[in-house]
């Protein structure tokens, strides 16, 4: 399994969260369309990912859910058909819910920035620095939090899906 330390706040401005991106020195790669669809397992969690530009991923992920940055162990796998592959996991697991996002992506140093636009839920940016714990990964999540000024009550303790699940359930 892979393991990255993310982060999650909801922000204003998308375009003000882009400038903080750019002012960093972060690049630009572009704009996802995104349709995760998550399970109900076990343990952990799993999802389908669409990309709206063609292909799926399998993603099945473990973290806590109770800190500001989490550490997440993750496997990730290309599927060929990945409306084939759902309507498989959803006869075997259950859908729990469904999450669509416009993503601009940026890299920064070996991070992932996301900049989210989530159906239904608003705006946010997402951070994944990739490595196991040490100095380094943690000294990009500090730089990367400063730059976006972002303190722990912006910070999110739950995924998109859980969002989205608890606002289908309780409206």
């Amino acid at each position: 399994m892979a393991t990255n330390l993310e982060l999650k706040a909801r922000v204003s401005s998308l375009d003000e969260a882009c400038s903080s991106a750019r002012a960093c020195g972060a690049t630009f790669q572009g704009i996802l369309t995104q349709r995760d669809t998550y399970y109900r397992v076990v343990r952990g969690r799993l999802k389908l990912r669409e990309f709206a530009e063609g292909g799926a991923e399998l993603i099945f992920y473990e973290r806590q859910e109770d800190t500001p940055e989490r550490w997440s162990h993750y496997t990730k796998e290309p599927v060929g058909d990945g409306r084939a592959v759902g309507r498989v996991l959803s006869e075997a697991f259950g859908t729990l819910a469904i999450v669509q996002k416009r993503r601009r992506l940026f890299l920064y140093r070996g991070a992932r920035i996301h900049v989210d636009d989530v159906e239904g839920l608003g705006s946010f940016v997402e951070f994944e620095v990739p490595g196991e714990e040490s100095p380094e990964v943690l000294a990009t999540m500090r730089e990367l939090r400063a730059a976006f000024g972002i303190t722990d009550p912006m910070v999110l303790r739950i995924s998109y899906s859980d969002m989205v699940f608890a606002k289908k359930n309780f409206p």
